[in-house]
């Protein structure tokens, strides 16, 4: 029994010292096996659609950046494309005389109403010469009447002198030469009566004809006032030239963006790499009829890869970006890679879920959670970009 004490007490010394040094190696490590590759995966979608003319690549092809992935038929976007650049030029077209009618409306109106003030002052002048020989027409026809009346009058009496002097003839009273100088001048002073007749319808025909003319002049005065209020809408015809100048301009531009959108359209039928990767996830064939926003592959670029470890939140105490990592990769025979932490998610994976966690209920039960840590290799990690998304790795951060 003596005997075995110091060797209980070499084994116990041994067993603390073990612990202890196993305690100090682990307690500046911090390991996961809830880690995976990542990548980027760009999806390729169709951004027009169409019947697929030629695809030129096959799934798990490395391809370039700018490579053509996907061919669709163009015919109808080259058409579209025809179609647009001729509304263009007939929208440049418009414009154009729109452009040209601004200065032209602005002369033509000006002037118009110069010309307007112009027949306004004319039509009045006529109007005014019209009134006066409407009152000068009557004025003749009062002078004609009166002229009338008293020829008549003097007929009257050389008629009655006549009738007074046929008896005196016969009984050989006074002379021949009286007799016949009685009876010419009864017939002067008839024709008299006939010509002032005579002159007063030809002065009541005057008034008709001044009267014509001054409803004539008011017509032609009105006419004018009409054209000059026509004309002092100047301000106005030009406002509306400019504004049809300014609709025109703007469909210039809606068919320039019209244009470019036909252009950019055309370009959309031939689908490029973005991005230097491998082809995965390839679902279009030859012949097929895709529509705008349909998925047809995907390109992953192997070349920038990293490491998404979820750490528990009991483990992130000490854990710094910048921190050396060592990857064991579950493939290739467990094969080691050097890298160093990134940085650590703005929250736990959890909160991320479609169907966060909510813990205001009365029956809470903590669990750990787990905190999303991005690690990047170090560069010339991979060169034969062996990392797959995906693929299942244990890192080991050094938090010492």
């Amino acid at each position: 029994m003596s005997k075995r004490v110091p060797l209980l007490i070499g084994v116990a010394v041994l067993i603390v010292i073990g612990a202890g040094v196993w305690w100090w190696i682990s307690a500046g490590r911090e390991s996961t096996d809830d880690a995976q590759v990542d990548a980027h995966i760009t999806p390729i979608a169709a951004r027009i659609g169409g019947t697929v003319l030629r695809v030129p690549v096959e799934a798990n092809q490395e391809v370039e950046a700018g490579a053509v992935l996907v061919e669709i038929d163009k015919r109808d976007y080259e058409v579209a494309l025809e179609r647009a650049r001729a509304e263009l030029a007939d929208a440049q077209a418009g414009a154009a005389g729109a452009r040209a009618g601004v200065p032209i409306t602005s002369t033509t109106a000006s002037s118009n109403e110069v010309t307007a003030k112009g027949g306004v002052e004319q039509s009045e002048s006529a109007y005014l010469e019209a009134q006066q020989g409407v009152e000068v027409a009557r004025t003749r026809l009062v002078t004609a009447q009166a002229r009338q009346r008293e020829a008549a009058a003097n007929a009257s009496k050389a008629t009655k002198d006549v009738e007074r002097l046929k008896p005196l003839i016969a009984k050989d009273e006074i002379s021949q030469q009286q007799y016949d100088a009685a009876v010419a001048a009864a017939a002067s002073n008839t024709a008299t009566t006939d010509s002032a007749q005579a002159q007063v319808k030809e002065a009541e025909l005057g008034i008709r004809v001044a009267e014509s003319k001054l409803a004539q002049a008011s017509v032609g005065r009105q006419q004018a006032s009409a054209q000059l209020k026509e004309a002092q809408t100047a301000p106005e015809q030009v406002a509306a030239s400019r504004a049809r100048l300014a609709a025109a301009e703007a469909k210039v531009r809606q068919n320039e963006a019209m244009v470019k959108q036909a252009e950019l359209n055309l370009e959309y039928a031939t689908v490029k790499a973005p991005i230097k990767g491998i082809v995965s996830r390839k679902g279009v064939e030859v012949g097929q009829v895709i529509q705008q926003g349909q998925p047809l592959m995907t390109v992953i670029p192997l070349d920038r890869v990293w490491i998404t470890a979820n750490f528990k939140e009991t483990q992130l105490d000490k854990m710094r970006p910048g921190q050396r990592v060592k990857i064991d990769v579950d493939a290739y025979g467990g094969r080691k890679f050097n890298g160093k932490v990134e940085s650590l998610a703005a929250a736990t994976g959890s909160r991320f879920s479609l169907l966060p966690p909510d813990n205001a209920t009365g029956n809470y039960v903590k669990v750990v959670q787990r905190v999303p840590v991005r690690i990047l290799l170090d560069e010339g990690q991979d060169p034969e970009h062996l990392l797959r998304p995906g693929m299942s790795v244990v890192p080991t951060v050094y938090t010492r």
